[in-house]
């Protein structure tokens, strides 16, 4: 099985395709077991072609990814399962790529990749979730270990997450920016206890996650001791693009369930209509802003563009959810499905409008507010003052918390 290459492509170009070529060659699709494929398209350099050579990458530019999945798509290979791994793909991936040791990226990235390891992550807290600095999970050093201890809260599918992406407060006593440290946390270690947050939907693919005494050892730590906060933001730059969109066709997604609520209601309203439309040019323009986003966060410099593109998909979603249990007039109010079972992938889209009306609430929330995302827009963008932080040089310890 070969593709064409054209005289017009780059040599480096058409190097990726005689890539592909040996890839399907030696795996062809279909006669090949889906994990064996994906763990020789990672061995190829052919997973994220942007990450450094050994790490699933070639070290070439992140829009040559197109070439790949295009060839691919066509031969009718496997891809990575997003919807239950979008946290290790979106979020862990680029952060062990930026941060990890030698032995962390040969240890966690290939398992990632082929989705034989779910990651989530262990962010936000009770009392810290706009204002992630001010976590008070405590990790205190033992010997070659650290003993965790706290709680997580709205932690995405941590009941089949293999490991997670924890941010602990390793130093009280300096400001609370300087005194996080990063780790990865196993998720089957004795003292993690997950239990589940039963959302709006009847879903419960959120979790509270507590950890007693867990054992982390030192080789599980992401950067250096006290740089959590640095380590974190490549994290959450990451996951805003991750949560905006990422590689989606032109009208896919929510708007395409919009236009089929449209059609099977038979609606010929001009002004539903002329919303309908204004809202599918929003949709398209937001997945090409996306698309920016996602080559720049493939090379590994994630912009204020993954804001962008969190900021509008929440309020897109949810006002395309809005017209979509409006045009189904009564019928849009008759969501029954409360006892769902125990979801194991994250998608707001199930083909009922009427849950993805419920869902896309979370939307403005999970990733990061919208609030939040404006107030980097405006400080880091537009060049604004920043809000006032009085609390900005206290040591943590001694920061007033609710």
């Amino acid at each position: 099985m070969t593709t064409t290459v054209s005289a017009a492509i780059t040599a480096e170009e058409a190097d990726i395709q005689h890539r592909v070529d040996d890839l399907l060659a030696a795996n062809p699709p279909g006669r090949t077991d889906r994990q064996a494929f994906l763990e020789a398209q990672f061995d190829a350099g052919l997973a994220w072609i942007a990450a450094p050579a050994g790490c699933g990458g070639l070290g070439l530019a992140p829009k040559l990814q197109r070439i790949v999945d295009t060839a691919l798509a066509k031969a009718g290979a496997p891809v990575p399962d997003l919807a239950r791994n979008i946290i290790g793909h979106g979020m862990a991936a680029p952060t062990i790529i930026a941060h990890g040791t030698p032995e962390q990226r040969a240890r966690y990235l290939k398992p990632l990749f082929t989705s034989q390891e779910i990651w989530c992550q262990l962010f936000s807290e009770p009392g810290a979730g706009s204002d992630l600095a001010g976590l008070s999970t405590r990790a205190v050093r033992d010997g070659d270990e650290w003993i965790v201890n706290g709680q997580k809260v709205w932690t995405t599918l941590a009941h089949i997450a293999r490991f997670g992406l924890l941010v602990a407060r390793t130093d009280p006593d300096v400001p609370k920016h300087r005194g996080l440290t990063y780790f990865i946390l196993d998720m089957q270690a004795e003292g993690v206890d997950v239990r589940p947050l039963r959302q709006l939907t009847g879903d419960a693919e959120f979790n509270e996650v507590y950890m007693n005494d867990v054992r982390v050892p030192d080789d599980l730590r992401l950067g250096g001791e006290g740089e959590g906060w640095r380590v974190s933001m490549t994290t959450l730059m990451n996951e805003r693009v991750a949560i905006g969109g990422g590689r989606s066709k032109r009208g896919s997604g929510a708007i395409a369930q919009a236009v089929d609520v449209w059609k099977s209601t038979g609606c010929d309203d001009p002004v539903r209509r002329d919303h309908l439309m204004k809202l599918w040019v929003a949709a398209e323009v937001n997945r090409l802003t996306n698309l920016r986003a996602g080559q720049l966060a493939r090379a590994g410099t994630p912009g204020p563009e993954g804001s962008v593109g969190k900021l509008a998909f929440a309020e897109l979603n949810q006002a395309i959810s809005e017209l979509c249990v409006d045009l189904m007039g009564p019928e849009g109010q008759l969501y029954t499905d409360y006892e769902s079972p125990r979801r194991e992938s994250v998608g707001f889209f199930t083909g009922d409008p009427r849950y993805f009306f419920l869902r896309s609430r979370a939307n403005s929330i999970e990733g990061g507010t919208s609030e939040v995302l404006r107030n980097i827009l405006g400080e880091r963008v537009l060049g604004l003052p920043g809000e006032p932080r009085t609390d900005k040089d206290l040591p943590w310890r001694d920061v007033p918390r609710s």
